[in-house]
């Protein structure tokens, strides 16, 4: 179809606007001014749309998430916003009483530090013995790098007092006691006892995400939703929903290895045919290398400030995490590792560098979260072009822990995103949902102010290292193509790339600040087919 917009606000690039855009198909053909496009299209389209003044900006793209997570959120129980361990019990049998007699319960969301009645602690597995003695539970911290389990489920799987799991942690109490809590690999082989969703319902999960996604705005997605031994099911039901065009967006995987063995299989395994390369890709390897700053468990150079003599998690050796770098940089795959805290940053830059032996990074492996930093970490990911999958929404939390956690000194060379992005580092946007809401909007408003959602701190954390709105938009739509190798067809409303934009209802580029939170999708288009909106 050949379809001309006109009369808008039209977000071609950083630094440029205009009023109309023509498509041919899936592709933008030209763009300029209402009377230029008018004059030489509107004879010999199908469809003229007047955008009565609105404002069009690329599809954001988000560059790291876990979309069929988001999904499955709709139907676990939503511990997000609990403001207590009682309110956490509450919400507990509130689920197990509605949804009746079930096999297991599973919630995601809980965050102790906004635990502001009552204990201001963990919960533990006592707590959740409140909500049942029969039926095992495991609630994820909202970052998902920690659990608790009730004492059903710690049984079930076999974790004692004597039990070790390497890369993770079982908790005890002052008694040397099981309190419940895991972390890291722990949570996963706790998690083993909590049997497998079908496979129609992984693929409603998938559509639930992306149907979310697209009333955002998001176009794109770089997923992971793939892990471990399980890999061969997960492409598949996957490769199902694609082939069955469930899911209207552009999808990315980024799939979990966490041993050669089993990233080796996968390369044997492998079966390129199932993916289209403008909607289905193969992507790149997620490996983790530590925790969350929320839960302590990001790996540091230094203990904790406020927690002396812990360095956090590191979820993988060096050495292993090496062989899986080289690996994939050998069969033509980028790596992108989870790091949040200086020491795992470290860890893998000298990886990265050691991998990639002065070649410019043409793969684009790179940190995904990339949170404290140091000075000269920061210059070694600018001079060695290592990409960066930040997350500028963390900061609506993580101002209030951060120089607690960290100290003031180390504190100020992290989240370091203006720095970056100015420094022409590859640099791109993504929520971490559901870690965090995939709504773009709170994302943006993070990077341009370093403030939360009140509008704390009230001169922001680290003001200096604040976007403009431009700059934000570009990060979070071009920024995040250049990490998927697709600068030149996706990001940018130019001719030759994807028709691929969403419609506000106001203009975010003027506005102020605290109204970019407020922001509406009116459409969401994908390949010049409106996927969203009326």
């Amino acid at each position: 179809m050949r379809q001309l917009l006109f009369n808008g606000k039209i977000f071609v690039e950083k630094g440029r606007f205009c009023e109309a855009v023509y498509i041919e198909g899936e592709r933008v053909k030209d763009v300029g001014s209402d009377d230029q496009l008018r004059q030489k299209y509107e004879n010999q389209t199908e469809k003229v749309v007047d955008l009565q003044g609105a404002t069009v900006i690329p599809g954001f793209n988000d560059s790291h998430l876990h979309l069929s997570y988001v999904g499955e959120g709709m139907a676990i129980c939503n511990l997000i916003g609990t403001d207590s361990i009682d309110d956490l019990i509450q919400r507990g049998r509130s689920y197990h009483k509605d949804r009746g007699q079930l096999p297991f319960i599973l919630g995601r969301g809980w965050n102790q530090d906004f635990f502001l009645k009552g204990e201001n602690r963990l919960p533990h597995r006592k707590d959740l013995d409140r909500i049942s003695l029969d039926t095992p539970i495991v609630f994820d911290r909202v970052c998902g790098h920690v659990a608790v389990g009730n004492t059903k489920a710690l049984e079930m799987a076999g974790i004692s007092v004597m039990t070790g799991i390497p890369g993770g942690t079982i908790g005890k109490d002052s008694r040397g006691q099981l309190n419940g809590i895991v972390t890291e690999n722990a949570v996963t082989f706790l998690k083993r006892i909590i049997p497998r969703w079908k496979k129609e319902e992984r693929k409603e999960h998938l559509r639930l995400g992306a149907e979310y996604a697209l009333s955002k705005g998001i176009t794109s997605v770089q997923s992971a939703d793939v892990s471990g031994p399980l890999f061969k099911e997960g492409f598949q039901w996957i490769h199902e929903a694609f082939q069955e065009k469930m899911i209207p967006l552009r999808y990315r995987h980024q799939f979990n290895f966490q041993d050669p063995e089993g990233f080796r299989e996968y390369l044997k395994w492998e079966d390129q045919s199932a993916y289209r390369e403008d909607y289905y890709e193969r992507g790149s390897l997620k490996i983790f290398k530590d925790g969350s700053l929320g839960g302590r468990t990001a790996f540091m150079k230094k203990p904790y400030r406020d927690d002396p003599g812990n360095y956090g998690v590191e979820a993988i050796e060096d050495e292993v995490l090496y062989s899986l770098v080289k690996m994939a940089d050998q069969a033509g795959i980028a790596a992108v590792v989870h790091g949040i805290g200086d020491g795992a940053v470290e860890s893998i830059l000298k990886i990265i560098e050691t991998v990639d032996g002065g070649r410019g990074n043409p793969l684009r492996h790179g940190i995904v979260h990339n949170q404290i930093t140091d000075e000269v970490q920061l210059k070694r990911i600018i001079q060695g072009k290592i990409a960066v999958l930040a997350q500028p929404v963390f900061i609506d939390y993580d101002w209030k822990i951060v120089e607690d956690r960290v100290g003031e000194d180390l504190a100020k060379t992290s989240y370091a995103f203006g720095t970056l992005y100015r420094n022409h580092a590859l640099i791109s946007f993504g929520t971490d949902a559901p870690v965090e809401d995939l709504d773009p909007f709170g994302n943006l408003y993070a990077a341009v102010t370093r403030k939360d959602k009140e509008g704390n701190p009230e001169e922001g954390y680290n003001s200096e290292e604040g976007l403009t709105v431009e700059e934000a938009v570009d990060a979070y739509t071009y920024g995040s193509a250049v990490n998927e190798h697709k600068e030149r067809v996706k990001g940018r409303l130019l001719p030759g790339y994807y028709a691929d934009f969403t419609v506000l209802d106001r203009d975010i580029f003027r506005v102020d600040a605290k109204e970019i939170l407020e922001t509406k999708v009116l459409n969401t288009v994908v390949g010049g087919k409106r996927v969203y909106g009326n």
